[in-house]
């Protein structure tokens, strides 16, 4: 999602000049991968679940800043549309995940 995040944000996309919103979602993009990644590390299933509940978190704010991108013509509808259900995705699988570390 990161990845997808900022090439549709980046250099050359309508969003490029509003530095406030693409600072914004690209940190919350990254926040996402980032806090999976430090909740495997630190070995303990209590801790993993903890941070993967705030990767979720950062999941529902990247979703919510697609709605905004839309909101801002700074993405096309449909767009908006798929990168919201692909997050909405990922969001529950973080969910399951966590749930099977908590039983």
């Amino acid at each position: 999602m990161a990845g997808q995040v900022y090439q549709s944000f980046g250099v050359g996309s309508p969003a490029e000049r509003d530095f406030g919103f693409r600072d914004q979602i690209q940190r919350a993009a990254v926040s996402v991968m980032n806090n999976i990644a430090e909740g495997f590390e630190r070995k303990s299933k209590k801790e993993f679940a903890h941070m993967l509940q705030i990767a979720k978190g950062s999941c529902g704010e990247v979703r919510s800043m697609f709605y905004l991108a839309e909101d801002l013509s700074y993405l096309a509808p449909e767009s908006a549309f798929q990168f919201r259900n692909d997050a909405l995705h990922l969001s529950r699988g973080i969910e399951a995940l966590s749930k099977s570390l908590r039983n």
